[in-house]
C-alpha cells in the first residue's frame, strides 16, 4: 500500500507534537515573566507603597500631630509649595508651617483620600481636612484672633515627588478663602 508523502509527513508531525507536549503537571506552571513585566510589577508595588505611606502620613501622623514621624514620608531637605505661593525647604521648616494650625484648631484631621493616583515616582491624593477654630489664633505680627468655634471642612490635594521611599517635593492645595469663610473670618 502506498501512502502519499503528505500523509506520512502529517503523521510524523503529529507524533512529534504529542511527544513534545507538556506533561499534565507541566501545563499548570506559569511561564517566567519577561523582564519588562517584572519591572512593571516592581514599579506598581513601589507606587502602591507610596500611596500606603501617604495614607499613614495624613490619617495617622499629620492628624495625630506625630511630628517626629514625618521623616518616614518626607526627606530632610524636602521642598514644599503651599496654596498661598510660599515655599519652604527642609523638613523642620515644613513642620514649623504645619504646627500653628493645631494651636487654633487642635482637632484638625484628615480621615479620607477619595482620589489617589500614582505614576512612577509621583502621587496625587485628594483629601478632606476637618477641624474647629476652637482656640485663639496668633498671627505672625502678634495679633490674636479669638476663636469662633466654627468647624471647617476643606477639600485639599497633595502632589508628591518620591525618591528612595520619601517625598522630596510636595505641592499642597486648598482654598484659603473658603477656609476663612468657614471659620467666620471672611465674608
Amino acid at each position: 500500500m502506498k501512502f502519499p508523502a503528505f500523509s506520512i509527513s502529517l503523521a510524523v508531525l503529529s507524533i512529534g507534537l504529542v511527544a513534545c507536549a507538556p506533561k499534565s503537571n507541566d501545563a499548570q506552571q506559569q511561564p517566567a515573566p519577561s523582564p519588562a513585566v517584572t519591572a512593571q510589577s516592581d514599579e506598581s508595588a513601589q507606587e502602591q507603597k507610596h500611596l500606603e505611606t501617604f495614607d499613614d502620613l495624613d490619617f495617622n501622623v499629620y492628624s495625630g500631630q506625630k511630628w517626629d514621624e514625618f521623616h518616614r514620608s518626607h526627606a530632610d531637605n524636602i521642598i514644599v509649595h503651599y496654596p498661598d505661593g510660599r515655599t519652604t525647604t527642609g523638613l523642620a521648616a515644613h513642620l514649623d508651617e504645619l504646627k500653628p494650625q493645631f494651636v487654633f484648631a487642635p482637632d484638625t484631621k484628615i480621615k479620607v483620600h477619595p482620589v489617589k493616583v500614582t505614576q512612577g515616582n509621583f502621587t496625587a491624593v485628594t483629601g478632606i481636612m476637618e477641624g474647629t477654630f476652637s482656640k485663639p489664633m496668633k498671627l505672625p505680627d502678634g495679633t490674636v484672633i479669638q476663636p469662633t468655634n466654627k468647624p471647617f471642612k476643606l477639600d485639599m490635594a497633595t502632589f508628591g515627588c518620591w525618591e528612595n521611599g520619601v517625598m522630596v517635593e510636595e505641592w499642597l492645595f486648598w482654598d484659603n478663602q473658603a477656609f476663612m469663610k468657614q471659620i467666620g473670618l471672611a465674608q
